[in-house]
């Protein structure tokens, strides 16, 4: 499928780090640091609904007054990648069924992320990304206090700003109204396509 500017434009796909370059990226899907083990994405990039990138600047901007910012693992994922990922981890807690309901990241309105301190460490969290564990559960209660304190700031600012945590992981969040087929339909457009 060839796409038209103007047909992108339709998406409402934008670059995250064109919307907001303070955030950090490390997009493990673009590299073998990830559960699959190879790299899935053809660049490190990462492309949200405009709605949602700009929902993510109020939470930069916010965070940064406390010295603190985001890192993003992972945003818009194309339904052939999504396909891919059901097909090694069949388990609907952590892998959307591109069958079911395309999952929430082909739409554009979802975003994995953690917390950063000034020098763009990370803060302590219950898990590191792409746990399958019960520990990385939302809600998951025998962890240390600086990660439950970590993990609740990062939540409490999120939803603040019109997000929703992931019950099974505490790093995914989604967008106000991402069911909305209308208004976010679930696509299968490349990376490269995005460019």
């Amino acid at each position: 499928m060839t796409l038209t500017k103007e047909k992108i434009e339709i998406f409402n796909l934008v670059d995250l780090s064109v919307a907001n370059p303070d955030i950090i990226l490390d997009i493990r899907y673009a590299t073998d640091n990830n559960f699959l083990g190879v790299p899935v994405y053809p660049t490190a990039a990462c492309y949200l609904q405009r709605e949602v990138a700009e929902s993510l600047n109020l939470v930069q901007t916010e965070l940064s007054l406390m010295q603190l910012g985001l890192k993003v693992f992972d945003g818009y994922r194309p339904l052939s990648v999504q396909q891919i990922m059901w097909d090694i981890i069949q388990d609907e807690r952590y892998i959307a069924n591109p069958a079911k309901n395309k999952g929430r990241h082909t739409r554009g309105t979802a975003v994995d992320l953690t917390l950063v301190d000034s020098k763009g460490c990370e803060l302590e969290m219950p898990t590191d990304f792409d746990d399958f564990t019960e520990k990385a559960h939302s809600d998951y209660p025998n962890i240390s206090k600086t990660a439950a304190f970590n993990r609740s700031l990062l939540r409490d600012i999120m939803e603040k700003h019109g997000f929703q945590v992931a019950l099974y992981e505490w790093w995914h969040f989604d967008f106000k109204g991402w069911q909305d087929d209308t208004r976010f339909p679930p696509l299968d457009v490349s990376f490269d396509q995005l460019k």
